[in-house]
């Protein structure tokens, strides 16, 4: 894919995306939630997708804020 975008354009697709992961994590950890009495390979699974999404979210904070959640 080579289209070119401006910055902006940059900008709002990251903020999406980051809404994107948001609610990724919060199914993902409803669900982990929801396995974990009757399915923990299931469990364990949506926990480790939940971590991801996680990752991803500290990822694009820094970008899109950098410096604001510094430990």
């Amino acid at each position: 894919m080579t289209d070119v975008v401006d910055s902006d354009e940059l900008l709002r697709r990251m903020h999406r995306a980051r809404a994107c992961a948001v609610e990724q994590e919060r199914a993902w950890r409803s669900r982990r939630e929801e396995l974990r009495p009757t399915d923990p390979e299931g469990s364990r699974e949506a926990a480790v997708r939940t971590i991801a999404y996680e990752a991803v979210l500290r990822v694009l904070d820094e970008v899109l804020t950098p410096g604001r959640n510094a430990p």
